[in-house]
């Protein structure tokens, strides 16, 4: 991973979005930034909001309340200002079956400004399509089309992409390129990305920082960085519970209903929660450190009551 200087420039901002379709909120109150040369996440179960999201800061949805901003241009009110600072992966890529993948390229970059054959040869080459880039459209497998997604996404040199949903489909290998390649752009380039998924896995191999929605809520912004030592946590069996439970309040513990998984302060001793459930007559069949993952963290905010706001 690449260290991103928290102080660098802000170049995407959600600043209190609000979307809802036939009265049923889609997203409520969002807020959260992106800062250059960031990878950061944004998670949550299919519906949560995440779609919406995205096309929001591409100008194709809008907010019934909020604003998106792209390198200083609300999308709202400057969308081609801002839209020029960002490519983007939305939605499952639509092209001409009936062209190759050149002839689509070069249809889709004259919508925006024209066409550069040397530029979109070497993008080609970057997303391993130079074999096939003549042949037709129809006879793309689905990681083929999702790197032509990306070719037409990098051609206008954006400082920013937005990818919906990136690796659905792929099978583990075409998961592993797109984690790679998004990987390498930013060490080689600099560049800034936001994607949206449900795979954690991916999520925690890739991004700086996360913000998690649920019911259209954001109930998670932080870094994933030292993620597991903001808190202390232990899988616990012990008898009776009831007596336990007590010990853990005294400790400042709470339970994640997870597992007989048990969340203490930073800085608690197991050794010191031991003692007390001992001394307090608890039968202890188990107690073990467990490292705090992404899931972890996703499972807790997620399964938390609706609107619940945290930033650990």
């Amino acid at each position: 991973m690449v260290a991103v200087d928290p102080n660098s420039e802000v170049i995407l901002e959600a600043a209190n979005l609000s979307k809802s379709f036939g009265g049923k909120p889609a997203l409520q109150d969002v807020s959260f930034t992106v800062r250059e040369g960031e990878i950061f996440g944004l998670l949550g179960h299919n519906g949560a909001g995440k779609s919406t999201a995205v096309g929001i800061f591409l100008g194709m949805v809008e907010p019934d309340h909020g604003e998106a901003i792209i390198g200083g241009h609300s999308v709202q009110r400057r969308r081609a200002d801002a839209l020029r600072q960002a490519g983007a992966i939305f939605e499952s890529p639509a092209f001409y079956e009936y062209l190759t993948g050149m002839d689509n390229l070069r249809v889709l970059m004259s919508y925006s400004g024209g066409f550069d054959e040397k530029a979109a040869l070497e993008v080609v080459d970057e997303v391993d399509l130079s074999d096939r880039i003549h042949s037709r459209v129809s006879t793309y497998s689905h990681g083929m089309r999702q790197r032509l997604a990306l070719a037409q996404a990098l051609l206008p040199e954006p400082k920013l992409l937005l990818l919906d949903e990136p690796t659905d489909g792929l099978d583990p290998e075409g998961i592993k390129w797109f984690r790679d390649f998004i990987l390498r752009l930013r060490e080689e380039r600099g560049m800034t990305v936001l994607f949206n998924s449900h795979l954690l896995s991916e999520v925690e191999q890739m991004c700086d920082r996360v913000a998690i929605v649920r019911q259209g809520r954001k109930v998670y912004d932080g870094s994933l960085e030292g993620i597991a030592d903001e808190e202390m946590t232990l899988e616990i069996e012990a008898e009776p519970a009831e007596r336990a439970r007590a010990c853990f309040g005294r400790l400042g513990g709470r339970e994640l209903g997870v597992d007989g998984r048990v969340s203490f302060p930073d800085g608690t001793d197991p050794a010191a929660v031991a003692r007390e459930l001992v001394e307090a007559g608890v039968n202890v069949r188990r107690l073990a450190p467990l490292r705090r993952s992404l899931e972890d963290v996703y499972l807790e905010f997620t399964n938390s009551p609706a609107g619940k706001e945290e930033n650990p």
